[in-house]
């Protein structure tokens, strides 16, 4: 596993983005490697775009990412999975919660929404692991554990010790923890062969 990284977390406003990232970059620090982040809010509470970026290694200067140059995105919805695709390169890892949140021109009939979307990221040279997140958040009875599954599955491929994630989770998510940490593992089971 790579000491050094930049993830990219894509979605749409009110997916727990910003959470993920926070969870992700704390788990980074714990594990005593240096960690930056920074996000760019939009619309979020309209249900814009949200991003977040985090570069983790032994030293790291600035948050942010330089297109081409994503190691993992994160993506909370497909189509932003597609709209962040030049950010990342030939051997990214892509992990895409399945769901499709139409935005206002497909919500009001003017446009359809973007057919093969996961087909086009793997025509791109990256990795894409598709996961419906809000179907493990709602086998541990609660929909708000989907931002916790898509770290799950993250954390396969991070130089992390999966019991630091868990100190992580303990200490910033007290409420719903045991709903939180299974999803965590529900995430973590589908990428733990890949990784």
């Amino acid at each position: 596993m790579e000491t050094k990284g930049n993830i990219l977390f894509c979605g749409v406003g009110g997916q727990g983005i910003l959470l993920a990232s926070e969870i992700t970059a704390f788990a980074l620090l714990e594990s005593g490697m240096d960690a930056k982040k920074s996000e760019v809010h939009g619309m979020a509470q309209r249900g814009g775009s949200v991003v977040a970026h985090l570069r983790y290694g032994k030293k790291v200067y600035s948050p942010l990412i330089e297109p081409g140059s994503a190691d993992f995105a994160i993506s909370f919805e497909i189509m932003e999975a597609a709209r962040y695709l030049p950010f990342l390169h030939k051997g990214s890892k892509v992990i895409v919660n399945t769901q499709q949140i139409a935005p206002p021109a497909v919500a009001l009939g003017k446009m359809a929404y973007p057919e093969n979307l996961l087909d086009e990221l793997s025509n791109k040279g990256v990795t894409v692991f598709a996961m419906d997140a809000f179907a493990l958040a709602r086998e541990v009875g609660e929909i708000r554990t989907a931002n916790i599954a898509l770290v799950g599955a993250l954390s396969s491929f991070l130089p992390i010790a999966e019991e630091v994630f868990i100190t992580v989770l303990k200490k910033r998510i007290p409420r719903k923890l045991e709903e939180n940490l299974q999803a965590f593992q529900q995430g973590r089971q589908i990428t733990a062969g890949a990784a």
